[in-house]
């Protein structure tokens, strides 16, 4: 499914992927009309936001360290790394209505409130960053766009990667993780590229998941399809 960008002063025309699925549960409709709006982490879209003004992380945080999670599918990880970092803020960013549905329902049974929910682009969500604003990001299980023509559609490529590195911190941590030994490769060849070393002491590495890792719905699916999930750790340089 493709969307289009309908502002014209949008530098990127064209959404690539599902932003509906299965018809909503009532829950999760009340989920969207009750919670939404209040986790909002400022004015992120085009309409309410044609300058593009940055929004304020210290108002919504309090000052706090912010993760960015970038396409967090059902938000378990999510919610699990805000439950057991309740000193960090943690902006997720997801396009598929669905899976922001289901998170706000794990944010309720949680009661973690150190989160804010864009339900779009994460590319809108960098326009809007402050320049070194975030000290942790997270790719977890992108969309891998298999067939050839498509992987310029991929997350690591150079229009996502130079805002993600010019809204990261000196220093900050970025996290892949991906069952597609095609994706690990792009992976490699290209987040090197756009100022980011890989953490990797061993050849190995990048079979260890991290140590607080929460295993995600994707994750237990490809292992149960037998693919091998690979953890990858870059830093910004």
């Amino acid at each position: 499914m493709t969307s289009s960008n309908k502002h014209p002063g949008a530098p990127w025309r064209n959404f690539y992927g599902r932003i509906h699925g299965k018809t909503l549960r009532d829950n999760h409709k009340s989920y969207l009309e009750t919670d939404l709006t209040a986790l909002s982490p400022g004015a992120v879209g085009w309409e309410e936001n044609p300058e593009r003004n940055p929004i304020d992380l210290d108002g919504l945080f309090g000052g706090k360290d912010v993760w960015l999670e970038i396409g967090f599918g059902g938000g378990e990880h999510m919610v699990h790394q805000a439950s057991q970092n309740p000193n960090v803020g943690i902006i997720g960013c997801e396009p598929f209505i669905n899976g922001v549905a289901m998170l706000l329902g794990k944010i309720r049974e949680a009661g973690v409130e150190n989160v804010a929910v864009h339900p779009g682009d994460v590319r809108d969500m960098f326009d809007v960053l402050p320049d070194e604003s975030i000290s942790k990001a997270f790719l977890l299980y992108p969309d891998p766009w298999p067939k050839k023509r498509h992987h310029r559609r991929r997350f690591v490529t150079p229009e996502y990667l130079e805002p993600l590195h010019r809204a990261l911190k000196p220093g900050a941590i970025f996290r892949v993780a991906t069952d597609i030994p095609d994706y690990v490769r792009q992976t490699m060849e290209q987040v090197p590229k756009h100022g980011f070393e890989w953490l990797a002491e061993r050849p190995d590495d990048w079979r260890t998941p991290w140590g607080d890792w929460y295993s995600t719905r994707y994750e237990q699916k490809a292992l149960r399809e037998g693919r091998v999930p690979h953890y990858l750790t870059f830093r910004k340089v």
